[in-house]
C-alpha cells in the first residue's frame, strides 16, 4: 500500500499497532522521518515495550544523528528482551559510531552468540576484529578530497574503489531527474514563491546583461518551510521545468555515510554535478537533517558535514553560477542559524496550506482528464479548509475510488460528483493542524528575529 492509503487507514484506526508499524516503516523508507518518528512514538505510548517500534525508532534516530538516545532506548529494550540478537547487533553498531569500541565488540560478540547468522565481516573489520590481508596492507590510505575540511583525515579505499571520488559520472545516473518535466502551470497557488524563484534564476537567465549591470547573477539559495504536503517538493520540480534546467533531488540517504569524510565527499560531488550541468535546480528535501544546529551535535563528524555544506553554498570551493539551491523542511527550528545568513539561504519562504482559490486550482489539476460531471469546484474547495495539497489529492483519490466502485456495480461509467468530493473531504482530516500546533509555540516564544512572523500572520495572531 502507498503512504496516502496507509495514512487514511491509520486515521480510521489510530490505535491499530500492526497498521501503525506498517505505516511508520513506509514513512521511513520514503525518508519522511519526522512523521515516522511520531508514528513510532505513538506506538510506544500504546505499547511501551514493543520491540519493533523501538528498533524502528532507533533506525530513525540514527538518521538524525541522535546516537545517545538510540543507545538508551536499545539498552532498555535489551534488558527486557535479553535474547533479542538484533538489538545487540544494532547496539554494537551504535557504540562503534559513538566511539565506544570495547562496548561495541562486547555487544557484537553477544549478538553472534545468540544468532550466528548475524555475523558481519564488514562490521568486524571496522572493529578491528578481522586481520587485514596482505592485499589490504598494500593499499595506501589517502587524504579525503573534501575541500579542505577534516584535513588530514584518512581511510583505506574499498575494494575496486576509484582513486578519487568522482563527483559527476558516479552520480549522474542516480541524481539527474529523468521524469517528465512539469512547470508552474502544474502547481496551484504559491504565487509569491513562484515570483521569488523567477527573480532568483529565470529572469537573470533571460536578461543576463541587465542583471549583470546590477551585479546580480542567476542562482542562490531559497529555503521553503511549512506543513508537510503543501507543495514544497512539487514547486522545486516545477522550477526546473520552468527554466528547462536539470533537476537534482537529494535525499538524506544519498549523502550520509558511516566513513569519516565520505559524507562530505558525496555532498561535494553532488554540488559539482549541479555545477557541471547548470542551469540546475539542486533540491534538498528534509534539509534540517543535513543542516542541523551544531549545538545539538555530539560528534565532530556532523559538524564537519555542516561546514562542508556551508562552504559549498558560499561558492568557496567552486562557482555556483546558474545553480539554484532549494531546501525544504517541515522543522525550520532545527536548522543551524548559519544557513540563514545572506548569501546562503537568503530567501526564507513560508509555504502555507493553499487558500480557497489555490485549492480550487489544485482540485482542477487533479480532476483533469477524470470522468466528472459539472462539479462546483469552489464549493468543494470550501469544504477543504486547512487541507494541504497532499490532503486535497487524497480526497480526490477517495472520491475517485467511490466512483470506480459504483461504476463496477452498475457496469457503466460513473462520474465524480461535487457531493462525492465533499463527502471525501469530511472523511479526510487535515494533516496541517498538528504542524501548526508545534509551529505556533516557536512563533510565539522563539521568534526574536521575526523568522516566524508569516506563521503568526497566517494564524491571525499578528497584523
Amino acid at each position: 500500500m502507498d503512504i496516502p492509503s496507509l495514512r487514511q487507514a491509520v486515521e480510521a484506526s489510530p490505535d491499530n499497532i500492526p497498521l501503525l508499524l506498517l505505516y511508520a516503516k513506509a514513512l521511513t523508507d520514503a525518508f519522511e522521518l519526522d512523521e515516522a518518528k511520531e508514528c513510532y512514538e505513538h506506538v510506544l505510548k500504546l505499547d511501551p515495550d514493543n520491540p519493533k517500534a523501538v528498533m524502528g525508532l532507533v533506525n530513525v534516530l540514527q538518521q538524525f544523528g541522535k546516537y545517545s538516545e538510540g543507545i538508551i532506548r536499545l539498552e532498555h529494550l535489551k534488558s527486557r528482551n535479553p535474547t533479542m540478537a538484533h538489538a545487540w547487533l544494532l547496539l554494537a553498531e551504535l557504540y562503534l559510531v559513538d566511539e565506544q569500541l570495547k562496548l561495541a565488540k562486547e555487544h557484537y560478540a553477544r549478538a553472534c552468540e545468540l544468532d550466528p547468522k548475524l555475523r558481519n565481516p564488514d562490521l568486524e573489520r571496522r572493529m578491528g576484529l578481522s586481520p587485514a590481508t596482505d592485499e589490504d596492507a598494500k593499499k595506501k590510505a589517502r587524504p579525503m578530497d573534501i575541500g579542505g575540511f577534516a584535513a588530514g583525515a584518512v581511510r583505506e579505499p574499498e575494494e575496486d574503489e576509484p582513486e578519487r571520488f568522482d563527483g559527476t559520472e558516479a552520480l549522474k545516473l542516480e541524481f539527474l531527474d529523468k521524469r517528465e518535466k512539469i512547470d508552474f502551470s502544474s502547481v496551484g497557488g504559491m504565487e509569491q514563491l513562484k515570483e521569488t524563484i523567477r527573480m532568483k534564476i529565470l529572469y537573470p537567465l533571460q536578461n543576463r546583461e541587465l542583471f549583470a549591470a546590477y551585479g546580480k547573477k542567476a542562482g542562490g539559495g531559497v529555503l521553503l518551510y511549512g506543513p508537510p504536503g503543501c507543495g514544497k517538493t512539487l514547486i522545486s520540480r516545477a522550477t526546473a521545468g520552468e527554466i528547462d534546467a536539470n533537476f537534482i533531488s537529494v535525499g538524506l540517504h544519498q549523502v550520509l555515510n558511516m566513513w569519516l569524510g565520505e559524507s562530505e565527499a558525496k555532498l561535494h560531488g553532488i554540488f559539482e554535478l549541479a555545477r557541471q550541468h547548470a542551469p540546475a535546480v539542486l533540491f534538498f528535501d528534509e534539509i534540517d537533517a543535513l543542516a542541523a544546529d551544531r549545538k545539538d551535535l555530539r560528534t565532530s563528524a556532523g559538524r564537519t558535514l555542516i561546514n562542508q555544506f556551508l562552504a559549498e553554498l558560499d561558492g568557496n570551493i567552486s562557482d555556483n553560477k546558474d545553480v539554484l539551491v532549494l531546501g525544504a523542511t517541515n522543522a525550520p527550528w532545527h536548522l543551524d542559524s548559519a544557513f540563514l545568513r545572506p548569501g546562503r539561504f537568503d530567501q526564507v519562504i513560508f509555504a502555507p496550506p493553499p487558500d480557497e482559490a489555490a485549492r480550487s486550482e489544485i482540485l482542477g489539476i487533479h480532476l483533469k482528464n477524470k470522468p466528472a460531471e459539472s462539479i462546483d469546484i469552489d464549493k468543494a474547495a470550501g469544504a477543504m479548509k486547512n487541507f494541504s495539497g497532499a490532503d486535497i489529492m487524497a480526497a480526490v483519490d477517495t472520491a475517485t475510488e467511490s466512483a470506480v466502485a459504483e461504476a463496477m456495480k452498475k457496469g457503466k461509467l460513473v462520474p465524480i460528483s461535487t457531493k462525492a468530493l465533499i463527502a471525501a473531504a469530511k472523511k479526510t482530516r487535515p494533516s496541517t493542524l498538528k504542524w501548526f500546533d508545534s509551529a505556533k509555540n516557536y512563533a510565539l516564544y522563539a521568534n526574536q528575529s521575526g523568522f516566524y512572523d508569516d506563521v503568526l500572520l497566517y494564524l491571525g495572531m499578528k497584523k
